[in-house]
Order: structure tokens, then C-alpha cells, then sequence
């Protein structure tokens, strides 16, 4: 897909070109990984506003944007994006696994597990799977640049209440001034039992803003360029009122509350949004968010405007094929493989955390598969079979032409929006698209009638990789959402039986 800036993954979509990229799944031990692809857009804010089809044929396959803009305004965070891939793999009757227990699974059968409630798996077996038989897996990541809280968010600037911030990501940062910002996380609370539990949050109103300086005080602001100090510019407002008693008790205590630490006007407003007590709350992991919900826009409605579309926008995809393709037991009647699906956390950091790309909890999830299937079978090296007949597709986004920077793409390889999948390429390994893996996914699009690009970057400029930074705005193209979709469905239904077909030594 493609989105309106610049974006690496084995399969992408065009999203406008105005933002930035993901790390690389690529670096899997699979036989083979999908080239890099991406999306351009925005949506109507209501729920499920979407525009009405265009043909008969729309009709028939009905839109999954007016879905993908309420999956993106429940998932300001990557803990509330897992959460709500969670509730919908539940309502779709997966059954939920947990990586400290054992697993008795079945050829037929839908499971998923969550870890660090950030990162999520989930997998169809085959009803004719066999031992050795491959996984065909898209993989994508539930994170993106934000503004992050400190562990001792609380500060005072002149009388005023501020919060402090650390950046996550690769992020355009000058666009987090002078938004309507909140936050949404994650808290740790203690029980009156002295038991501790994690509850998501979700502070829906604006709370906190970046204020820029005005003009009259920084004449050359347009001429010189905008460069702020991360550290001492980048510094939301959430009050004026200066507590004295509150900064004095900070500085005298060595306590490890949460209340020397944090504004106490803040764990209040955490508070009332939980429905807690300030003094149950006694950890804290939030992100600042745009409090703008993901909208259609344009003249004709065509675009999605929203932030974090690299990469929910693939996560959703992801999610909603894997789960519409094997809904009915009768869809995985004739499958030989694993469907499966692996949207990771901190992608943009590197994703080397224990719930990132770089660890290894996919080829965990692969090889406790495999081995709780075998049953009584005894298979030689049926992992390294299934590994070795496996496909990986990288979904990301990829950054379309920006129609007032074309020379920002190399000539014959730049993405449109609402023009398709992009299929990444890069001679120096940042993608793992080979001709084969190419070959494959546009095999797949041409039996569906489905438009895919490609891209390789200007020699002269640098290239990202895939499972990177984006911009705190992005905007894709509505109709490569449901191209997406359409392709990822089409990729869990039919990439068993177009494999067979090739065979590479």
C-alpha cells in the first residue's frame, strides 16, 4: 500500500509520501519473503461512514474501510491495537492460547496468543496439513513514532504544570506542535488484596499541547527553518497551577510512589478515566496521542487522513484476511499449510525486544505448532521442512509520490495512490523480495485482478527496511485498503496451490 511518504516492507501499500518506514521480518530464517509493499488514506469520522460502492462488483465485495477507521480510532496505542485484534479474533471464535501452557491443537482448528499484550500471533491449521508442511505468514507491526511518558514525567517550567517526554521512533517532530494531544496507555494498579493488574486507558479529550513560540518572538522562523530542542521545546503543557506543596514533598521523599513522580492532576485524570483511586495506580506506560480521529477526506472522499497508518493499516489488513479466510470450517477444508499472521511491537526502534521482530517468538509459536501436531507421528527435521516451505510477507507502508516533490522518486518506479500494492526492491538486501517472491504475490494479483507496483529508490538516496519512522499524519488511498485486503485473503486461499507449481532449488 502506499501512503503519501516513504515506507519499506516485503509487501506494501502507497501512502503519501509524507512520512517515514519500518524494520526488517526479511531477516527470518523462511524460504522465502514477499517483497515490500504500502497504502495512501483517511476516513469519515462517524463509524462505518463509508462511502457507497462504486459498481456491482464492490457490491459483491463489500468495503473494509469504514472497519479499518474504527480499528484505527480504537487503537491509539499498540496495547489498545492488540486489544482490539483480540476482541475481534475472540468474536470470530479463535481460541486463545497462552505461551505458559500447553497446547493441544487441531488440523482445522484457530488459535492466537498475545504477549506483553503488544504483539499478537495468530494461525489456522490446514485440515490436510502435514508434518513438514510450510507456514504462509504476513507480518506487521502494531507501534509507530509518538512522544513517550519518562518514568518521572512530572516538571515545572514558570509556574507551569508540564509533562515530560522522551521521543519513540523516527518521527516528524514538528508536527506534534499545536495538536490537540492526550494520552493512552497503560497502568499498573494494586488491588486491595495486594494482587497487581495492567488496565489500558484512554484519555479522550485534549489534556496536553506543544505549544510553538509566536512569530514575533522568532522572526526567522521561515527563513532559518522551524528547529526545536527536543528537550526543552518539546515539552507538553497540561496546567498552570504550580503545586508547591507537591514539588516540595517530591524533593523530600525517596518514596517510590507514583505521586513523587507524576502530577497529581494527572493520576487524578488517569483515575477517573479507570474508575480507580490515584493511589491504586503505581505504574504508568503511556503514549501522546492526536486526539484528531482517522477520517475520509478529499474532494471525493478518496483518501484516509489518519496517524498511525503505517502499520495499522497493514495490521488490520492482516488481521481481517486471515480471519475471513478461514471463517467457515469449509475454507480450510483443503489447506495443507498454517495460515498465520505476526504483528509485532517496536518495529520502529529495531524490534529487538522480547515482544519485537528481532525475538523469537514466531519460530517459538512455529516450532510448538508443529510439535503439538505431530501427536504420535515422529517427523525428521519437520521443523526445518516447515521453515523451509514457508513464504513471509513483510506488510508495511510505502511512501507514494508527493506531487510537489517528484524528484524524490526514481522515474520509473514511483507509487501512485489508489494505484495497488507496492512490491519493494532493493539490490543491497533491505528487502527481501527476490524474482521468485515477486513472481509469486503478482501471480496471485493477476488471477484476481488485483493492480500492483513496484519500487526501487533513487541511487542517491538512502533506502529504509522493512517490520521504521513515520509521521504523526499520514493519508493512503482508500481503494488500496480494500486492494490490500483483497490481496492478503487472496494470498491465505490461494498460495498453497500456486506454490506447487513453482519449483526453485
Amino acid at each position: 500500500m502506499a501512503l503519501l511518504r516513504a515506507h519499506h516492507l516485503l509487501l506494501m501499500r502507497p501512502r503519501a509520501a509524507f512520512s517515514s518506514r519500518p524494520p526488517p521480518l526479511s531477516s527470518s530464517p523462511c524460504r522465502r519473503a514477499l517483497p515490500t509493499t504500502a497504502i495512501a488514506s483517511r476516513l469519515l469520522c462517524s463509524h462505518h461512514a463509508s462511502s457507497p460502492p462504486d459498481d456491482a462488483s464492490a457490491s459483491a465485495s463489500p468495503s473494509i474501510v469504514a472497519d479499518l477507521l474504527d480499528y484505527l480510532n480504537e487503537s491509539w496505542t499498540q496495547f489498545h491495537a492488540t486489544a482490539e485484534a483480540k476482541r475481534q479474533l475472540l468474536d470470530a471464535g479463535f481460541t486463545l492460547l497462552s505461551e505458559n501452557d500447553d497446547w493441544d491443537l487441531q488440523p482445522g482448528g484457530r488459535y492466537f496468543f498475545t504477549r506483553n499484550m503488544s504483539c499478537l500471533i495468530a494461525f489456522a491449521v490446514g485440515e490436510k496439513y502435514k508434518l513438514g508442511n510450510g507456514f504462509n505468514i504476513i507480518a506487521a507491526h502494531t507501534d509507530s513514532p509518538c512522544l513517550k511518558l519518562k518514568p518521572r514525567s512530572a516538571s515545572f517550567k514558570s509556574g507551569h504544570q508540564m509533562v515530560n517526554v522522551q521521543t519513540y521512533g523516527g518521527g516528524l517532530w514538528h508536527t506534534w506542535f499545536d495538536r490537540d494531544l492526550t494520552l493512552a496507555g497503560r497502568v499498573i494498579l494494586k488491588d486491595a488484596d495486594g494482587s497487581f493488574k495492567h488496565e489500558l486507558v484512554k484519555v479522550s479529550r485534549p489534556l496536553i499541547r506543544v505549544p510553538t513560540l509566536a512569530i514575533h518572538l522568532d522572526r526567522t522562523v521561515n527563513s532559518d527553518g522551524f528547529k526545536p530542542n527536543l528537550e526543552n521545546h518539546l515539552v507538553p503543557l497540561l496546567a498552570t497551577k504550580h503545586e508547591e506543596t507537591t514539588a516540595n514533598s517530591s524533593e523530600k521523599n525517596s518514596s517510590s510512589s507514583t505521586k513523587v513522580v507524576h502530577h497529581p492532576l494527572l493520576l487524578q485524570v488517569l483515575s477517573d478515566e479507570i474508575g480507580c483511586k490515584s493511589d491504586e495506580i503505581i505504574g504508568i506506560e503511556l503514549n501522546v496521542c492526536d486526539t484528531q480521529p482517522s477520517c475520509l477526506g478529499g474532494g471525493n472522499n478518496e483518501f484516509i487522513y489518519s496517524g498511525r497508518l503505517d502499520n495499522l493499516a497493514s495490521c488490520y489488513c492482516a488481521l481481517r484476511s486471515l480471519m475471513d479466510s478461514s471463517k467457515m470450517p469449509e475454507e480450510l477444508s483443503n489447506e495443507k499449510a498454517i495460515r498465520m499472521i505476526a504483528l509485532f511491537d517496536n518495529e520502529e526502534v529495531g524490534s529487538n525486544s522480547m515482544q519485537g521482530a528481532g525475538a523469537p517468538t514466531m519460530f517459538h509459536a512455529m516450532r510448538r505448532i508443529v510439535d503439538s501436531l505431530m501427536h504420535q507421528s515422529m517427523g525428521e527435521g519437520a521443523l526445518e521442512r516447515a521453515i523451509n516451505s514457508s513464504f513471509l510477507v513483510s506488510a508495511d507502508m510505502a511512501h507514494a509520490l508527493h506531487p510537489n516533490y517528484p524528484d524524490k522518486h526514481e522515474e520509473h518506479h514511483r507509487p501512485e495512490l489508489q494505484k495497488g500494492l507496492v512490491i519493494k526492491h532493493n539490490a543491497n538486501q533491505r528487502y527481501a523480495t527476490s524474482a521468485v517472491t515477486a513472481f509469486l504475490f503478482k501471480e496471485i494479483a493477476r488471477l484476481h485482478n488485483l493492480p500492483v507496483q513496484e519500487f526501487v529508490v533513487r541511487n542517491d538516496m538512502g533506502c529504509g527496511s522493512t517490520i521504521g519512522p513515520i509521521l504523526a499524519s499520514e493519508m493512503c488511498g482508500k481503494e488500496d485498503v480494500d486492494t490490500t485486503y483483497k490481496h492478503f485473503k487472496a494470498f491465505f486461499e490461494m498460495f498453497s496451490d500456486i506454490d506447487r507449481k513453482l519449483n526453485v532449488d
